[in-house]
């Protein structure tokens, strides 16, 4: 297969070349501007470390000339490419805009216009969902978490959509067309709603890739920044399984095409914020000062991802507790990062 990989030299882009890389069948191609600290690094270790061929097309993914022949020729293309943090949507909306509606937007058509038989998965976002405000939230002050009593087992699709960032509204935006460019044209689009990811190639950053932020600073011992109280929920999700989801996805696009997933490491492996820092600090032995800092706009208290669509049609579910996963992320930080 011919895999076109929008922002394929970021974290989930890198670990989706290096497990669609594994076969001389493939032909891998990364289009991304490389504006990303450490996607240089990841382009790389992807030359070194596949077996497929691997091409590369550095450009901005709403410049569709730029990859034009790529979109031609591609029999999946995976859409990772954009801007991917609350606040920047929030203090750049125009740039979040740009690159996420218009390139999103730019991509179908150019599949629709030249390549309509492509397969292509898109990644979408939990934040689509809003602040899930008509839900009941219980503070446990033991456990310091909170309990979602409306939906104890997750939040499944057919949740109301809701964009309270400009970040939501891009994301959300792009979801519902690919959507629609499966009813009205006939496309084969998939969108996954994703929790939060983690595992090996990832930097992190305060405003985006918390669960490897945290462990940076941990490791460095420098201080972390909480926004809110700490006893916010989120479900994590190990990236290797995550890629899994998109390859059973294109084995089965015959019933999933149009489809959308919740797609998260569900309630077995959901956490607060302060739940992962004291595990956190256990398995790295280091206790950094914490700062509180006041709720942000666009934060959720809970989310947590009801993955029974995906186990009953896609024959998926997480297979890596956070627990043991984390150990890979900070395994790889201690090599990578200085």
């Amino acid at each position: 297969m011919n895999i076109l990989i929008t922002g394929g030299a970021g974290f989930i882009g890198t670990n989706a070349a290096l497990y669609f890389g594994k076969s001389k069948k493939n032909k891998i191609i990364i289009v991304d501007n490389l504006s990303r600290v450490g996607t240089e690094y990841n382009l790389i270790y992807l030359k070194k470390n596949i077996i497929s061929p691997l091409s590369f097309i550095k450009c901005n993914v709403q410049e569709i000339k730029s990859y034009l022949s790529a979109i031609k020729t591609a029999d999946v293309i995976i859409h990772l490419a954009g801007q991917t943090a609350v606040t920047t949507s929030l203090a750049h909306p125009k740039e979040d805009f740009t690159s996420n509606i218009v390139g999103g937007f730019s991509l179908l058509e150019a599949v629709r216009l030249y390549n309509p038989k492509a397969i292509i998965m898109y990644s979408s976002t939990n934040k689509v969902y809003g602040n899930l405000k008509s839900h009941v939230l219980k503070k446990d002050e033991k456990k310091k978490l909170y309990i979602n009593e409306t939906f104890p087992k997750g939040v499944n699709e057919q949740e109301p959509l809701e964009f309270i960032s400009p970040y939501g509204c891009s994301k959300g935006t792009i979801d519902q067309y690919m959507q629609d460019y499966a009813r009205s044209f006939g496309l084969k689009t998939v969108v996954f709603r994703q929790s939060c990811i983690y595992g090996p190639h990832q930097l992190g950053v305060e405003d985006q890739g918390w669960i490897a932020h945290f462990s940076k600073q941990f490791l460095k011992n420098l201080p972390i920044t909480l926004f809110g109280d700490g006893y916010q929920v989120r479900d994590l999700l190990y990236v290797e399984d995550l890629v899994r989801a998109y390859d059973n996805a294109i084995k089965k696009i015959d019933v999933v095409s149009g489809m959308v997933f919740n797609i998260g490491g569900g309630i077995e492996n959901s956490f607060s914020l302060l739940q992962v820092l004291s595990l956190l600090g256990k398995k790295i032995g280091k206790n950094p000062e914490i700062h509180f800092e006041k709720e942000r706009l666009g934060d959720q208290k809970y989310f947590v991802s009801d993955n029974g669509r995906a186990k009953k049609i896609l024959d998926w579910q997480p297979t890596t507790l956070f627990k043991k996963g984390v150990d890979s992320l900070i395994s790889w930080q201690q090599k990578n990062i200085r």
